[in-house]
């Protein structure tokens, strides 16, 4: 089985930094494709970051600038460096990542739990 642990939301006030990581374990053989979504109360899911396993990343607009995605390849964990902070990012982040389990032959992909993020003055 594979499990994804993610940390770091909390409430900080708008103009602040976060930095949401998120662990991945387990029968692991290496990962793939990884990335952010959030979802606001009465919103959809949105997505956020992604970062390829190489390194290339790419953002939605709204976060362009002011979010930074990273992972740490040897620790199957990956990152969100949030700063800015806004009101409108107050939203529940969820992490995913592209997992290829140790005797499988394809990728599968896992969700984290959830990190709560809220920005409040």
């Amino acid at each position: 089985q594979v499990r994804l642990v993610e940390s770091g939301g909390g409430l900080v006030q708008p103009g602040g930094s976060l930095r949401l990581s998120c662990a991945a374990s387990g029968s692991i053989d290496s990962t793939g494709l990884m990335g952010w979504y959030r979802q606001a109360p009465g919103k959809q899911r949105e997505l956020v970051a992604t970062i390829g396993s190489r390194g290339r990343a790419t953002y939605a607009d709204f976060v362009k600038g002011r979010f930074t995605i990273s992972r740490d390849n040897a620790q199957n964990t990956v990152y969100l460096q949030m700063n800015s902070l806004n009101l409108e990012d107050s939203a529940v982040y969820y992490c995913y990542v592209e997992v290829l389990r140790g005797g499988s032959s394809a990728y599968d992909w896992y969700w984290g739990q959830g990190t709560q993020v809220t920005v409040s003055s």
